[in-house]
């Protein structure tokens, strides 16, 4: 599937501020696209300045499927996408932020994107990141290292994996009763708040 243009179902959030254009996404999934329809949910409540111009998919997946259900224009490219590709595309669809939403391909960053691509880590950077280190594979190693706390954190994304500089970070508790499953679910909802307010310091204001 591809399309161009704003969506029908995004047309209200172009016209939210006269005057004060939206800032352009690109989010790239790999996955469910849980963390593509929290911002989407963000953006349509009006408190996240900025509409999805683009769902970069490196397979065919369920969040494929979510994306399009919304109306959002959604792109497969399969597997790693070279630099020249990904410019061309972020280019093409007026792109301004690369919003990594659980995508797990390498991503080579053009020149003007640097600083511009963002991701969500399920724990507190710099523990628990790096290569592998992604879903359950982070739960696991919490829980495994006896640490008392996890959370999330949001990222600037440059060439190592969960590297860049941080831009927030929320944090719970773990509880000694938890297995991977259960604290995945609570730093979930820890995600579902940070993304948006981490966008929000980036893009800048809301509607």
């Amino acid at each position: 599937m591809n399309a161009t243009g704003t969506p029908s179902s995004d047309r209200s959030e172009a016209h939210a501020r006269p005057g004060r254009e939206l800032a352009r996404l690109a989010v790239m999934i790999s996955g469910g696209g849980r963390t593509l329809l929290n911002i989407h949910d963000a953006i349509k409540a009006g408190t996240l300045h900025a509409t999805i111009s683009l769902v970069i998919a490196s397979r065919d997946c369920l969040g494929v499927t979510r994306a399009a259900e919304r109306g959002l224009p959604v792109r497969v490219i399969r597997g790693r996408i070279s630099m020249g590709s990904l410019e061309q595309v972020l280019h093409e669809q007026g792109i301004d932020w690369v919003v990594l939403a659980g995508y797990l391909s390498y991503l080579e960053i053009p020149e003007r994107f640097r600083e511009r691509v963002v991701n969500i880590h399920p724990a507190l950077l710099p523990a628990f990141g790096g290569p592998g280190m992604f879903g359950h594979h982070v739960h696991e190693a919490v829980i495994k290292s006896r640490a008392v706390e996890s959370g999330c954190t949001v990222h600037l994304v440059n060439e190592k994996f969960d590297d860049g500089p941080i831009v927030l970070q929320r944090r719970c508790a773990v509880l000694p009763s938890d297995t991977p499953d259960s604290l995945a679910a609570r730093v979930f909802e820890l995600e579902c708040q940070a993304y948006p307010e981490a966008l929000r310091q980036l893009i800048g204001g809301s509607r």
